[in-house]
């Protein structure tokens, strides 16, 4: 069963007139019998009587003409969401983001896409860069924002922002005055980390190696799952950390955080898209107005 079939049934059985039908479909009347006939074959079902040269809908055709017309709105629906989808009038973006992103680099551009694109259901999840990238892998997210490279075959990562790294302690730590900073001392230090699997995490432990820091022979008081926690455990005692500058700077302004004369190299931002999956019109807007940003 077709739904050109049921186009022509409906119109038949509308009308109970075979030319008029026809004409109606811009078809030719016997094309209109053979699909009808086509139709009653196939399932063993009259769906109209014949009776001389006129053509009346049956019992068994008026049953089936409810759920022929039914099926046709569906159809028409659905036609209508691929129209909308292709032109944004509606659809769902579902992106991952990592936590510095999400919430200081990530919402103004959000607010951006919200209104030029309103019908867009935007869905947003928050965790660290490898769970981003693994749910781009898997299909999860559409899109995903992350700090610092990630090395994975099946995902293109195309650079799109920066930010600067910060070593900051509370404004009476030691270090708040310390001109210059030795191995000793970061291997002295007692450190608050971010979870392993975090790109801010990730971009400390690059610098204190760059540093000439041994890794295995930090410090690390307490590893914490959010900037949030770190900043707030580092104001509060004698802790020392690594932070995005985005996350620090209001609290550097204010005097609740000192930030330690270290320099970092820029870290990257980048939008990860799957290599292979269909990207929706939708994503494609979204990542057109991130190269903006």
């Amino acid at each position: 069963m077709t739904l050109d079939q049921l186009r022509i049934f409906v119109a038949v059985a509308e009308r109970q007139h075979l030319t008029r039908a026809a004409d109606v479909l811009a078809l030719t009347p016997s094309a209109v019998s053979a699909s009808l006939r086509a139709l009653e074959e196939r399932y063993g079902t009259p769906l109209f009587d014949r009776v001389g040269r006129r053509i009346e809908v049956n019992a068994a055709g008026r049953i089936f003409l409810d759920e022929a017309r039914a099926t046709l709105a569906r159809a028409a629906g659905a036609e209508r969401v691929l129209v909308e989808l292709a032109g944004l009038a509606r659809g769902v973006l579902a992106l991952h983001a990592s936590q510095t992103i999400a919430s200081y680099w990530l919402p103004p551009l959000l607010v951006r896409f919200r209104e030029t694109h309103p019908q867009i259901d935007v869905r947003l999840d928050v965790g660290n860069t490898q769970s981003v990238a693994d749910a781009v892998r898997e299909g999860l997210a559409d899109l995903g924002l992350v700090e610092g490279g990630v090395d994975d075959a099946a995902l293109v990562a195309e650079r799109i922002g920066q930010d600067r790294m910060a070593i900051v302690v509370a404004p009476g730590h030691p270090w708040a005055r310390k001109r210059r900073l030795t191995v000793a001392d970061l291997q002295a230090a007692r450190w608050i980390m971010r979870e392993p699997g975090s790109g801010t995490r990730s971009a400390l432990e690059e610098m204190l190696v760059a540093q000439g820091a041994d890794l295995a022979a930090l410090q690390i008081a307490l590893t914490l799952p959010s900037n949030e926690a770190v900043r707030a455990a580092v104001m509060s005692a004698g802790f020392v950390a690594g932070l995005s500058e985005l996350v620090a700077a209001p609290y550097i302004a204010a005097g609740l955080l000192a930030k330690v004369r270290v320099d970092f190299p820029p870290r990257d931002f980048f939008l990860l898209r799957h290599r292979e999956r269909y990207r929706s019109r939708a994503a494609q807007a979204f990542e057109a107005l991130v190269r903006t940003a």
